[in-house]
């Protein structure tokens, strides 16, 4: 543009980010061609993904809220047509909040322990361990169900797009939930570097699950004092799986067993018999607990604050530690933008400093 052109007036630039660039997904496009420029390099090894989330806050009043969603919205701006329209979506995850927010409610309303709630979003990170290039990010809603369909998201979206396929997957408790190892293990074939999330450890002195020997051949459970906890303690015409809607199998002793137990005060003193909730995707669970006590479990302990120390980095150096535009859309360019900047930064550092062993302990 020469010195005699119009200048464009300033929405314009605003109408191309909210229409053109989103629509062509033009900030993802930089942020890939970012990877591949990595790639080359040398510095993503795709033999293992570390994943974490980090809330962010909206540009969102903490005063001005619904109380809930069923409120009449009137002529809504941007952030408040994505929402509703991702309402009307078959299957929307967006679940009914308490205070929903009046300019931006697709936000979250969050808060973390000692804190004060504000509305938040998520900004989801999967980094490439071997240099702690960032290889996916993902914008949701600041809630934990999000956090792990987002990595299922991006995992997927990583091998479609950039050919990597996700071998290790290194996490914190938040991913060691049962359907999400079942996913890992049983449908994708990685294998999980991530505690088992576990509820069956008891802390008043009873008899914990793990007391408790599975029988896989005869599908039952024995118990301490040598009595069986069956699925099925009768016939029934119909036969019945046993499966609850928690995705969970409930097995039961005999109630004459129990009266007549000796350890029954260890056992369930309040109660008639002892139940013992086994997951159907048990089998995921068992994997992830023998991985770890694996060495090389160890190590990837160590490698996970790869995708902590990003976080830190966009909260501390580049002040991302509050959202400037809004809705879901809004976040995602945030994210994705912000993203690219730090793998841009992690390169320049690679290609001054020497090989990824020697780049993965630089800071960002």
């Amino acid at each position: 543009m020469s010195i005699n052109d119009k200048v464009p007036d300033h929405s314009t630039f605003s109408k191309n980010r909210h229409d053109r660039f989103r629509e062509a997904e033009a900030f993802r496009f930089v942020f890939e061609q970012v990877l591949k420029r990595c790639m080359d390099e040398g510095l993503i090894g795709g033999e293992g993904f570390a994943v974490d989330a980090s809330v962010v806050k909206a540009d969102a009043s903490r005063q001005k809220h619904h109380q809930n969603d069923d409120d009449d919205w009137g002529g809504g701006s941007r952030a408040i047509n994505e929402y509703l329209d991702a309402l009307k979506e078959d299957g929307s995850s967006i679940a009914p909040a308490k205070k929903v927010s009046q300019t931006d409610p697709m936000a979250r309303w969050t808060a973390a322990p000692g804190g004060p709630a504000y509305y938040a979003y998520s900004t989801n990170y999967l980094v490439d361990t071997q240099a702690g290039i960032i290889v996916d990010v993902e914008a949701t809603p600041a809630f934990r169900s999000q956090e792990i369909e987002s990595t299922k998201t991006m995992s997927e979206r990583v091998k479609d797009r950039l050919g990597l396929d996700t071998k290790k997957l290194i996490g914190d408790t938040a991913y060691g939930t049962a359907e999400f190892l079942g996913w890992m293990v049983n449908e994708k074939g990685i294998e999980p570097h991530v505690p088992v999330w576990d509820k069956g450890k008891r802390t008043d002195g009873t008899f914990s699950r793990s007391d408790f020997i599975f029988n896989e051949d005869n599908d039952q459970y024995i118990c301490p004092n040598g009595k069986l906890l069956k699925r099925h303690r009768r016939n029934f015409k119909v036969p019945r799986t046993g499966v609850t809607q928690s995705n969970e199998i409930k097995y039961r002793a005999s109630k004459l067993d129990c009266a007549a137990c000796p350890l029954k005060e260890q056992c369930c003193p309040n109660v008639e018999l002892r139940k013992v909730v086994r997951s159907i995707h048990e089998s995921a669970r068992d994997v992830a607990r023998a991985v770890r006590q694996t060495p090389d479990y160890r190590r990837t302990r160590r490698q996970r604050k790869q995708v902590e120390m990003p976080f830190a980095h966009m909260k501390r150096i580049l002040k991302m530690d509050r959202l400037r535009l809004r809705g879901i859309s809004g976040a995602r360019d945030e994210f994705i933008l912000t993203a690219t900047a730090q793998n841009l930064r992690r390169m320049a550092k690679y290609l001054s400093t020497g090989p990824p062993g020697i780049c993965a302990t630089v800071p960002i």
